[in-house]
């Protein structure tokens, strides 16, 4: 396979990933227009269910970012095969995969390679992954998953690092979720399809990306009702044939660009999107002082002032998602009054705090609630990306602050946002990826006066 990723080249040639920083000169409104890419979160699950075919599977809009291009080649060492016919457009065919064992450095990095084990398990009855990694924003634990695959009959263990899952034959059943989990929910829906008779998911995620793999495996044949509610419906059959797909537009780095424009008092028209996935992002700019503008497949956010202060709660969808709220966040930093941020899904979210107020905001955090007295200005510092979504909001932070920021560990941010900091720049941001100090020193230079 020919990964022709941007980060493919840069590990090829030796780049130490950690040395990778933003360097920003905030103080510039965003203008323009930016085109969202594919869904991250949607994308893992879907080439997880691709080799679930003996025939090949096509698709389309897969972001070009670290996540994606370490599963593809997790998938690949399985021994299937994995074309990549554009950046990104890729080519599956599961009917050459011999290995059921997925255990490499680079797939302990990431939260989904879970979902090999539910399309595994689905196709072969048995396979072995690491442990997953990703980032350090709480615990996630794994139990739904594995009591997901029990109750279908298999065994489910975790041994020396790695789970196992395993069964002689995979069985419909009833199951109900002690939580609501998006992996979880994926990761036995992916499993059942192919099991013998009707498997009833109760207490399911609604997320967009579980209606979105959900849509794919029944463009590969497979029978499921109810993705995007909370009781899914499956019947088993007794194979996948192969489809030609395209992931949907990614609500979180949508959401992103919308409230970097917000952040910096700019006008952004957002496109590429679903706007339906965005109403609870777009609810709460208005509710804050922004206009929001609709259209089929486009979303313009116009910020002309001090925004107003609010109360948020990370919910599940179609509530405000936790992975926006880092980037809240930063708005509410900047906005007038005393605003509460609750996270009700991850307990470790709140770690960007300390490299925010190093910037001079003023939050405190009791408990699992952010206490956010609004200030007039950020000011640049040098700060340090936690995860994510953590470190994608202090970008937007350098982006509205007086003065230079650098945001190292960026590695982090490269895992789910395609050529953010060009995107950035195409609307005005002035920021650039360098890798040592004589680029910062020349990016200071260029900005001067």
């Amino acid at each position: 396979m020919k990964m022709e990723s941007a980060w493919i080249g840069r590990r090829k040639k030796g780049m130490v990933i950690g040395m990778e920083q933003y360097i920003i000169k905030g103080g510039n409104p965003l203008v323009g227009e930016v085109a969202i890419g594919g869904a991250k979160n949607a994308a893992l699950g879907i080439l997880a269910g691709a080799i679930m075919a003996d025939e090949s599977v096509i698709l389309h809009n897969l972001p070009d970012v670290r996540d994606i291009n370490v599963l593809l080649e997790a998938i690949e060492g399985s021994g299937a095969i994995v074309e990549r016919k554009s950046r990104h457009t890729v080519l599956l065919n599961g009917s050459t995969i011999y290995n059921m064992t997925v255990d490499n450095s680079y797939i302990k990095k990431m939260r989904a390679s879970y979902y090999l084990l539910g399309a595994m398990l689905g196709k072969y009855h048995h396979a072995e992954v690491s442990l997953p990694g990703g980032c350090n924003i709480g615990s996630r634990p794994i139990d739904q998953h594995l009591k997901g695959f029990r109750a279908m009959g298999a065994t489910a263990v975790v041994r020396n690092g790695m789970i196992v899952v395993d069964t002689e034959h995979l069985m419909g059943a009833h199951i109900y979720f002690d939580m609501v989990s998006v992996g979880a929910t994926i990761n036995v829906m992916l499993a059942a399809v192919l099991a013998d008779g009707r498997t009833v998911l109760e207490n399911c995620a609604k997320e967009p990306h579980v209606v979105d793999v959900a849509n794919l495996l029944n463009t590969m044949g497979a029978r499921i009702k109810g993705a995007g509610t909370d009781v899914i419906r499956i019947d088993g059959v007794e194979k996948l044939h192969g489809a030609d797909y395209s992931v949907i537009p990614d609500q979180i780095e949508a959401g992103t660009f919308m409230f970097a424009a917000a952040a910096t008092r700019g006008d952004v028209t957002v496109k590429n999107v679903i706007p339906k996935h965005l109403e609870c992002l777009t609810s709460k700019l208005r509710e804050i002082g922004c206009e929001v503008s609709e259209f089929d497949d486009a979303v313009r956010v116009v910020s002309k002032g001090r925004l107003s202060h609010s109360t948020i709660k990370t919910l599940p969808y179609p509530g405000f998602p936790t992975d926006m709220q880092p980037q809240m966040a930063v708005l509410l930093a900047l906005s007038e009054g005393t605003s509460t941020i609750t996270e009700s899904i991850f307990e470790n979210r709140f770690k960007y705090v300390d490299e925010l107020n190093r910037m001079g905001s003023d939050i405190k955090v009791e408990g699992n609630t952010a206490i956010i007295n609004g200030i007039p200005a950020l000011m640049g510092a040098q700060v340090t990306a936690p995860d994510l979504r953590a470190g994608a909001a202090l970008v937007i932070a350098g982006l509205a602050a007086d003065g230079i920021t650098t945001v190292e560990d960026i590695g982090y941010i490269l895992r789910g946002y395609e050529d953010f900091a060009c995107k950035l720049r195409s609307l005005g941001g002035m920021i650039e990826e360098v890798e040592s100090e004589r680029e910062i020193q020349k990016f200071k230079m260029s900005v001067v006066g």
